[in-house]
């Protein structure tokens, strides 16, 4: 059986249990078996088309990492949790910690803004532009990992700084970039509507999944990273082959 949680002890009073590893198991085998499709997806495309492709390989593998690593209960460090009572996890007490899991966040430093770039690439949007959409990805990320490494009521001003900064990001998808994807023709215009729509949806799932875990204390461990890792697997495997599946046929070229 599972023996992640015995080998490797939580180390706050608040943190998963053998079914919240199992579900994370789970997840590490599929953005796994995801990454090697995604590598002979590659193998299989023409040379001159694999340049979409290469991407989400790098993005799956450091999913990969990081759920194995969650899924062994390791990579979150224990921080008091701000919010208690009947609505909140009260069963280990008061002051109680909270594993906050700064592998997630890390991996989400690295991932989320090469998703965001698999998607500006297929619309020629000026490399300022592009640069300052992926910064403030990652300006959103980082704040919400010093959000929730702070056990006072001041976590929720990083939250701010981090919706502010996702609010931008899907903004800049909306709106210069879906006008740039337009010029290169209807066919690119549609595809990239589609699948901004859905990725823009999803990313404004995060902060509420931080309010509800890492910020409020509400949802259980194991609640948290079933509702985290639905959203990693959406965003990352089923997004990505998603929309590689609906550009297959258009030269890489129209992209300039």
């Amino acid at each position: 059986g599972n023996q992640a949680v015995d080998i490797n002890p939580p180390n706050a009073a608040i943190s998963i249990n053998t079914n919240g590893s199992d579900w994370l198991w789970a997840a590490f085998a599929l953005f796994l078996l995801s990454d090697l499709g995604a590598i002979a997806w590659l193998w299989v495309r023409p040379q001159a088309q694999r340049i979409l492709h290469l991407l989400p390989i790098i993005v799956l593998s450091i999913s990969s990492v990081v759920y194995f690593t969650m899924a062994a209960d390791l990579g979150s460090t224990p921080i008091v949790a701000e919010f208690y009572g009947n609505h909140h996890q009260d069963y280990a007490g008061e002051p109680a910690t909270r594993a906050i899991w700064y592998a997630r966040y890390i991996g989400w430093v690295l991932t989320m803004p090469l998703v965001t770039l698999e998607v500006l690439l297929s619309t020629g949007l000026p490399a300022t532009e592009v640069s300052a959409t992926l910064f403030m990805q990652v300006v959103a990320f980082v704040s919400f990992l010093v959000g929730a490494l702070v056990s006072t009521t001041y976590k929720w001003g990083y939250f701010t700084f981090g919706t502010a900064a996702l609010i931008y990001v899907v903004v800049a998808l909306l709106a210069p970039a879906r006008v740039a994807a337009g010029a290169i023709g209807t066919d690119v215009r549609s595809i990239f509507t589609r699948s901004v729509a859905t990725f823009s949806f999803l990313l404004l799932l995060y902060p509420i999944a931080w309010g509800l875990a890492d910020g409020g204390n509400v949802i259980t461990s194991d609640g948290e990273m079933a509702f985290y890792g639905v959203l990693d697997v959406l965003i990352q495997p089923v997004f990505l082959f998603a929309f590689l599946f609906q550009v297959r046929s258009i030269d890489v070229a129209r992209f300039g």
